[in-house]
């Protein structure tokens, strides 16, 4: 099956598909949905699950919307299942845009290139910067060091980046690394920290309150307004996590931006 393609029962949506000309759904729809949000954005859904399959569909759509340079368009936002599109309704109509969505979604998915980003992440996870491991590890009944070996050999998928700036959510967390959230939240975290919730994981990009398990530190900064480009990680991007020790952390952690964005491992 094609990754721009799935097929799922869902309710009928009425209203604007008479407005698009299009006819009735049937009771098994066939997904991409294009769903209008107000009278200049639209959300192109792929399915109502959270894989990396539908999370590749979106990034490749995003991709070939990028690279068509269509008029009109002002900005689009991927995240789990679905793209926001916000556009100029003046340069151009609902109808002409999914017009050209389908016409780009026939094309199939784009080639990645240089589009996606490797990266891997050098990770401490000694105390003090590793506030939950123990507790993780005794309520998934492992011992410490197989939490840090299933958590660095996993690959993770940048699903979406948000909630705070440039903060990654990414998809790939081992099952066996499964945890629900903590009863008593943290009443903030530091920017680096590495953290575990459900089926996923984030790295911290700016200081927050948070549920999440802490299982280490990086001192990779995910967003610094300051940069040339103030958001590190892309949605469709891979992460690896590689395990470091606290003088290696440390020495990294002193580095400005660009020097030690130069000492980790990228591969574009």
């Amino acid at each position: 099956m094609s990754l721009f393609s799935n097929r799922r029962s869902q309710p009928t949506v009425p209203g604007y598909r008479h407005a698009l000309g299009f006819p009735a759904l049937p009771q098994a729809q066939i997904y991409p949905r294009f769903l209008p949000v107000g009278d200049a954005a639209l959300t192109v859904e792929f399915g109502d699950a959270i894989t990396p399959e539908l999370n590749e569909a979106v990034v490749g759509l995003d991709i070939a919307l990028a690279a068509s340079e269509l008029d009109g368009i002002i900005e689009t936002v991927p995240s789990y299942r679905s793209l926001l599109i916000c556009y100029d309704p003046l340069e151009i109509s609902l109808p002409q845009l999914v017009a050209e969505l389908r016409r780009l979604l026939a094309s199939g998915p784009p080639m990645r290139g240089s589009v996606r980003t490797d990266w891997t992440v050098p990770v401490v996870y000694d105390p003090p910067y590793a506030d939950d491991l123990p507790e993780v590890a005794q309520r998934l009944g492992l011992t410490e060091e197989a939490v840090i070996a299933l958590h660095t050999g996993a690959d993770f998928q940048v699903y979406t980046v948000g909630f705070a700036p440039g903060l990654p959510y990414l998809g790939g967390l081992p099952p066996a690394l499964y945890i629900s959230r903590r009863e008593i939240p943290r009443s903030q975290v530091p920017v680096g920290a590495i953290m575990i919730g459900g089926m996923q994981a984030v790295i911290v990009s700016i200081p927050l309150p948070t549920g999440w398990y802490v299982l280490g530190r990086t001192p990779l900064r995910p967003f610094e307004p300051e940069r040339e480009d103030p958001f590190l990680f892309r949605a469709g991007d891979h992460v690896r996590f590689r395990r470091i020790g606290a003088a290696e952390f440390e020495r990294l952690a002193n580095l400005d931006s660009d020097a030690l964005l130069r000492q980790v491992t990228v591969s574009r």
